[in-house]
C-alpha cells in the first residue's frame, strides 16, 4: 500500500476518533507518524533524529482542521456548551505556546517516553477516579478564575508538548463535573483548536532559525505532504461519524474511550 493511500487510511481514524471520542489528532497521527518515520529513515538522518518532533508538529497541523470541522459538526448537533469553554480557550493557547517551545529543545526519545508516561497515568486515573466509567449524578460547583488559569495553563502546555488536543484532560474534567460522555468528548474539539494554533505557528515560527534541512515538502517541522494526506482522509471521517453523534449510551462510550487510549499506549512502548 502506497505511503499516502495508508495516511488517507489513517486520517479516517483520526476523523472518527475525533467526533466521536474528542481525539485524534495528536493520539493516532503522533504514533503513526513516529514510527513510519523512524523506519523509512536512517537513524542518524536529520528525519531520523527528529522523528517524534516532526510526528509532534505535523499533528498540530493536522488538528486545526480536524478540530473546526468537528466542532462544527458538534454545534450543529447541539452538543457544546459554551460555558464550560469560553474561559479556558485564552489561557490554554497561551499554555500551548510555552508546551512548543519546550518540545522544540527535547531530544526526541525523551519526548516519546514522556508520551507514553502522560498516557500511563491518565489511563489510571480514569479507571479509578470516581465519575469517568459512571458519570457523577450532580455537578460540582464552577472553579475559581485561579483555578481556571491554572488548568488552562496546564492543559495547553501538556497538549502541545505532546502534541495532542488535550482531550485526555478535558474529557477527565468535564467527566468529573457530571457532564455525560457525548458532550465532554464534543467540548475536546473547541477546546484543542487554541493549542493546534499556537502548537503549529509556533513549530513554523522556530524553524527559521532553529531546525535541521529535512528536505522538501517541510514547513519546519510540519511534514506538509502527510499533513495533507491526513486532512483528506481526516475529512472523510467525520463527515460519516457525525451521524454517530449522540447515539452511543454513556457507559460504553466511556470505556471505548479508555480502551482506545490502553491501544495508544502499546504503540507508542512497542518500539
Amino acid at each position: 500500500m502506497s505511503l499516502y493511500v495508508m495516511l488517507v487510511v489513517c486520517g479516517c481514524l483520526t476523523g472518527v476518533t475525533t467526533v466521536l471520542f474528542g481525539f485524534g489528532g495528536g493520539f493516532v497521527v503522533v504514533p503513526l507518524l513516529y514510527q513510519l518515520l523512524s523506519q523509512l529513515n536512517a537513524a542518524d538522518s536529520a528525519v531520523g533524529q527528529s522523528a517524534m518532533q516532526i510526528a509532534v508538529a505535523t499533528s498540530t497541523c493536522v488538528m486545526v482542521f480536524g478540530a473546526l470541522l468537528a466542532t462544527w459538526r458538534h454545534q450543529r448537533a447541539g452538543t457544546l456548551d459554551w460555558s464550560h469553554i469560553r474561559p479556558l480557550l485564552g489561557v490554554i493557547g497561551a499554555g500551548a505556546v510555552l508546551g512548543a517551545l519546550a518540545a522544540s529543545a527535547v531530544h526526541g526519545e525523551w519526548l516519546r517516553w514522556a508520551f507514553a508516561a502522560y498516557l500511563a497515568l491518565t489511563i489510571v486515573d480514569c479507571w479509578l477516579r470516581p465519575g469517568f466509567l459512571s458519570p457523577t449524578l450532580a455537578s460540582r460547583a464552577a472553579p475559581s478564575l485561579t483555578a481556571t488559569a491554572l488548568s488552562g495553563l496546564a492543559i495547553g502546555w501538556i497538549a502541545a508538548f505532546l502534541g495532542v488536543g488535550g482531550s485526555v484532560m478535558t474529557v477527565p474534567l468535564m467527566r468529573r463535573r457530571g457532564i455525560e460522555m457525548s458532550r465532554a468528548t464534543a467540548m475536546a474539539n473547541p477546546l484543542s483548536l487554541p493549542v493546534a494554533l499556537a502548537g503549529t505557528a509556533t513549530y513554523v515560527t522556530l524553524s527559521a532559525t532553529s531546525t535541521p534541512t529535512f528536505g522538501p515538502w517541510h514547513v519546519g517541522y510540519v511534514d506538509v505532504r502527510a499533513a495533507a494526506a491526513l486532512v483528506v482522509g481526516s475529512w472523510i471521517g467525520i463527515r460519516v461519524t457525525a451521524l454517530w453523534i449522540g447515539r452511543i449510551p454513556d457507559r460504553i462510550h466511556a470505556k471505548v474511550y479508555l480502551a482506545l487510549l490502553i491501544v495508544v499506549f502499546g504503540a507508542m512502548v512497542a518500539r
